[in-house]
């Protein structure tokens, strides 16, 4: 059964926020401590999927026992989604790493990172094999079809996935009816939820919900959450029964 842990669930700048005292912020409870959004998906064929790779990959990776990455999926350039890249060199010293996302933000990383793709590398950078995608199609990963879901963080078109019966969506404000589709009974959807009030690049909660009917999704998790949200115990249970907030560390099947 394919399992994906939350290896981090909070928003750009982590639960707690620097220089913040509020009672999320100075929260004891482990789930309200939040860093930079990230997952691995394990697969029944024993392959690990990361998707998306932030500044705290390190320390996620230091807490988890996974001793290999067979490939990455980029939801998009953001520095909380990418700053964490060259730290996959222990994972690609046996074989490269496959690193899958949009051509636009491919061409952006290349360019972050130039070192990772130069003619001829410096000995002991990642060892990355990068997909540029250019359309919104299938493709396969890890042997497994991935399936793209482009969504609007505020005006940028950026990727979510759907492998399976597990779609992950994060830092989307909106999505089309036809992108829509591609959710349609999800059995495990990861969606985006800042907070309650609205913002103009990422879902709130009331719209997090929205989305997660129309998908007729069996059950849901929200990341990419800010200290806004609140207090992870009382929230929680303000949810209906098929939503839940994820929390880092978390591992659920499907």
């Amino acid at each position: 059964m394919p399992r994906l842990r939350f290896l981090g669930t909070g928003t750009s700048t982590g639960v707690p926020q620097i220089g913040c005292h509020c009672e999320v912020c100075c929260s004891t409870d482990l789930c309200d401590k939040r860093l930079r959004t990230s997952a691995m998906l394990s697969l029944d064929n024993g392959a690990h999927i990361l998707i998306d790779c932030g500044p705290d990959f390190r320390q996620q990776m230091l807490r988890w026992p996974y001793d290999k990455i067979d490939a990455a999926l980029i939801t998009h350039e953001h520095y909380d989604h990418v700053g964490g890249i060259d730290d996959l060199r222990p994972f690609s010293f046996r074989k490269s790493i496959d690193v899958y996302a949009n051509e636009r933000c491919a061409h952006n990383l290349k360019q972050r990172i130039p070192y990772c793709f130069a003619e001829k590398k410096y000995p002991g950078v990642p060892n990355i094999s990068l997909h540029g995608l250019s359309e919104l199609k299938p493709f396969s990963v890890a042997g497994v079809e991935g399936v793209p879901v482009e969504v609007l963080h505020d005006q940028l078109p950026i990727w979510g996935y759907r492998i399976g019966g597990m779609a992950y969506i994060t830092d989307m404000s909106s999505i089309s009816s036809d992108e829509m589709l591609k959710l349609d009974g999800v059995k495990l959807l990861v969606i985006n939820a800042l907070r309650h009030t609205m913002h103009h690049s990422h879902q709130s909660l009331s719209q997090a919900l929205q989305v997660i009917d129309k998908a007729n999704a069996q059950t849901a998790y929200l990341v990419h959450m800010s200290h806004e949200m609140g207090l992870h115990a009382i929230v929680d249970k303000s949810l209906p029964p098929h939503v839940h907030l994820a929390y880092d560390g978390l591992e659920v099947e499907w």
